[in-house]
């Protein structure tokens, strides 16, 4: 299978399986098109008869670069064919049973009262609750005990808010050091926190001891107002915003991420990432809302063209910010054409429900963060493991060959299937195809390639 598109002045041509991409002149990308389903004769007919007013291009040239395609072809490096299907659920197996990363969710209650919260303001549809020592020092033996010869482990300090339980934050990680050597493992720690608790104590802490900080920032301070806001109604963009800055300039600028959400009420959220860059940071993210359909939050069909191009435009902003000196980073274009991720995540996914699992306050297991609360979802506990296997198998079984629509999509291999979340959420099944979230994630595809292509040349 092959994708090609036109973007940035590039003719692309993406060979799905060899993960091979081809930046081709105008002749090569009309003949790439044809090549598969007609003959020889047929092509360079045709290809002859759409250029015969052109003075530059011969019969010769025509012949060559058709001999050209069959070289790459039998390289392997164009129209591949699909040889990993059958390795999807034998690799998922050789790591059954085997967790790399654990979400903590260190606080089920938040000082904020941000309208759009999949987590129902920190409460996951249940108590308020914060997690103790204990069931937070238990949670890491488990990932200890479950992490097989796995050396580096990945701990997420996740909520609701978890500054609110900052305390037994710096416990566990105190415990965590502890251990590691005699365990062998390697603890790595995120949090990702709403701002308004960060002080100095918390930046020590988050720049000794965490790799990544995710800080919530949705970019236009009255975007941000009208959703973010305390329980009293007010805004939480002028507190929050001096902290971020003190918190990155910090750490270097370095090892964070300021992560918005975009909603209805902001499709052009392109905007928003401006603002961000104009305070300074320069290493951003920015989701698509999950809310239900009829949410007044939830992105609409109507959405879906001025967020295409906002993707189109955000390209086009880092490319000429690279070329000024003033490059950033966007994390859904984080893209290695050289290498990148091996054919197990491809083919696998995130994890969830197999590799990674969320902690609720009293130490129960769900496949993920977004699945929490949702009870059949519950998969066991700290203390006694992962008891409902029926789930857990499902989650076992997804994977890019899993769901039949994603059989045919040239996305596929960067995709690795989509989140299991979002299809719940969207169709009622983890193998759901969540369509919406589909177009959004081809088109970032699209420009992340065009946006590393145009690097490289420029290098």
């Amino acid at each position: 299978m092959i994708h090609q598109y036109q973007l940035g002045g590039y003719n692309i041509v993406l060979d799905v399986c060899s993960g091979a991409v081809h930046v081709v002149d105008e002749l090569a990308y009309d003949m790439i098109a044809l090549y598969e389903e007609n003959s020889r004769e047929d092509v360079l007919r045709m290809i002859a008869e759409k250029y015969s007013s052109s003075d530059e291009i011969t019969s010769q040239d025509i012949a060559e670069c058709y001999d050209d395609i069959t070289a790459l072809k039998d390289a392997g490096k164009l129209f591949s064919p699909d040889t990993f299907e059958p390795m999807a659920g034998a690799l998922k197996e050789k790591t059954a049973g085997v967790v790399k990363a654990l979400c903590l969710h260190i606080a089920h209650t938040c000082n904020l009262n941000c309208s759009y919260c999949f987590a129902s303001q920190g409460k996951y549809h249940g108590d308020r609750a914060v997690m103790s020592f204990e069931v937070g020092k238990r949670a890491l033996d488990f990932l200890v005990e479950n992490s097989g010869t796995r050396r580096n482990l990945e701990v997420d300090f996740f909520g609701g808010e978890p500054l609110m339980n900052f305390q037994v934050v710096k416990d566990l990680v105190a415990y965590a050091r502890s251990i590691e050597q005699a365990a062998g493992k390697n603890f790595r720690f995120t949090l990702t926190t709403n701002g308004l608790l960060i002080d100095d104590d918390v930046i020590d802490f988050a720049n000794r001891e965490c790799s990544n900080v995710v800080l919530s920032l949705d970019g236009r301070k009255e975007i941000h107002d009208r959703f973010r806001v305390d329980y009293a109604g007010n805004g939480s963009w002028d507190k929050i915003v001096p902290k971020f800055q003190k918190l990155v300039k910090a750490r270097g600028g370095k090892n964070y991420y300021m992560r918005g959400t975009f909603t209805h009420a902001n499709p052009d959220f392109l905007e928003d990432l401006k603002v961000m860059l104009d305070l300074g940071f320069n290493e951003l993210s920015m989701e698509p809302v999950v809310a239900a359909e009829g949410d007044p939050s939830a992105l609409t069909e109507d959405d879906l063209p001025i967020v295409l191009d906002q993707y189109e435009k955000l390209a086009e902003l880092m490319i000429s910010r690279r070329k000024e000196g003033k490059p950033f980073t966007f994390y859904h274009y984080m893209i290695d054409l050289t290498g990148g991720p091996c054919i197990y995540k491809r083919i696998s996914g995130c994890g969830s429900g197999t590799e990674y699992m969320a902690v609720t306050p009293w130490g129960d297991l769900y496949p993920c963060h977004q699945f929490v609360g949702e009870e059949k979802f519950k998969l066991g506990d700290i203390w006694k493991g992962v008891e409902n296997k029926r789930i857990q198998d499902d989650f076992m079984a997804c994977n890019v060959y899993a769901r039949e629509e994603c059989r045919t999509c040239w996305a596929r291999l960067y995709c690795s299937g989509g989140c299991a979340a979002n299809a719940y959420h969207a169709t009622g099944s983890v193998r759901g195809v969540y369509e919406y979230g589909c177009k959004l994630f081809r088109k970032r595809m699209e420009c992340a390639i065009m946006a590393e292509i145009d690097r490289q040349f420029s290098e």
